[in-house]
């Protein structure tokens, strides 16, 4: 409203799916949702958005002056050194985020998998979900170098959404060595695409069992390329 008002330019950025997360919440069209995110992104010089697939869809939905705004991810507190002894059935699966609705997380728990399922993070959806899937590992909420350092323990990192439009933490699993098994929707389409360091399949099992045969050094040279400095340049 300030730049507005005095006439100046600004940018945007869309890197969240509120007409599907509200959607999910209470009964109020995506549509609508759309038709006044345009109306507010309509004033910005540019519009930033994180992948190809993301400006394709926003474009087919009416936004314009679309930007690309490249993602990073922090390789020196993200890597395979990091890994700790974890006192579990392997293989370990892993999943890291917000334990809400929209991340799916019930597609990724209610597989028949060998090993562990791990979660990391909270949110209102946690307690439901251990009571459902008692034999699953919630850790909670982990930070930083504990975050780090559980992550690359990890054999997969299982990314269930399908409504993400990134999902930084792909990048953040895959500099930690670790493959990715995903949907294949965007996000994921973006982050792996065809490159060997992940599976997307729609079958998430599938992707899940054969991710383990996916190389961790691929894995890690993969997310070399997508540092921050990277990113910067």
């Amino acid at each position: 409203a300030y730049c507005r008002r005095r006439g100046r330019p600004f940018t945007t950025s869309y890197t969240t799916r509120f007409p599907e997360y509200i959607s999910a919440r209470v009964p109020i069209p995506e549509g609508w949702i759309y038709a006044a995110l345009r109306r507010f992104h309509a004033a910005a010089a540019v519009t930033m958005v994180s992948t190809p697939s993301l400006m394709s869809e926003l474009g087919r939905r009416g936004f314009g002056n679309l930007g690309m705004w490249t993602r990073g991810v922090d390789t020196n507190l993200f890597r395979p050194d990091r890994a700790i002894a974890i006192d579990l059935p392997r293989p370990i699966f892993i999943t890291v985020g917000r334990v809400a609705i929209e991340k799916n997380l019930e597609a990724f728990l209610s597989l028949d998998l060998p090993g562990t399922k791990v979660v990391i993070g909270t949110g209102p959806e946690e307690a439901g979900l251990k009571r459902r899937f008692p034999n699953a590992k919630f850790l909670g909420l982990l930070e930083n170098g504990t975050l780090a350092a559980h992550l690359a323990a990890a054999d997969v990192f299982v990314f269930p959404s399908l409504t993400d439009t990134f999902g930084v933490v792909q990048l953040e699993a895959l500099a930690s060595g670790v493959p990715v098994a995903a949907f294949p929707v965007t996000g994921p389409k973006d982050v792996v695409g065809n490159h060997p360091i992940g599976v997307l399949h729609e079958d998430l099992r599938v992707a899940c069992v054969e991710a383990l045969r996916i190389s961790r050094a691929a894995c890690r040279a993969f997310a070399l390329r997508h540092s921050w400095e990277s990113s910067a340049r």
